[in-house]
């Protein structure tokens, strides 16, 4: 599978079967030539004073992938880490 493929799959959260985003990134181990994790975009409704929600990018262990399928990624949705940059 291509890096290419990875971005227009749906993540899914096994645990409440929500969609979370988009794959942006992947975190690589160069020396060991491994994949360490992924970087999908979410958004998150906050009720600002424009009503408009922000964009949180979030983290997302290559250990809690569960599944790679043809339409989506299955993810245990359980301690995902949202990133500030």
């Amino acid at each position: 599978m291509k890096v290419s493929e990875l971005r227009v799959l749906d993540v899914i959260n096994i645990e409440d079967g929500r969609r979370l985003g988009p794959v942006i990134d992947l975190d690589l181990d160069l020396e060991k030539g491994v994949v360490k994790g992924i970087v999908i975009m979410a958004s998150t409704r906050s009720r600002g004073f424009f009503g408009g929600g922000r964009m949180e990018d979030i983290y997302i262990p290559w250990d809690k992938i569960i599944k790679i399928g043809i339409d989506t990624i299955l993810i245990d949705g359980r301690d995902i880490v949202s990133i500030s940059y």
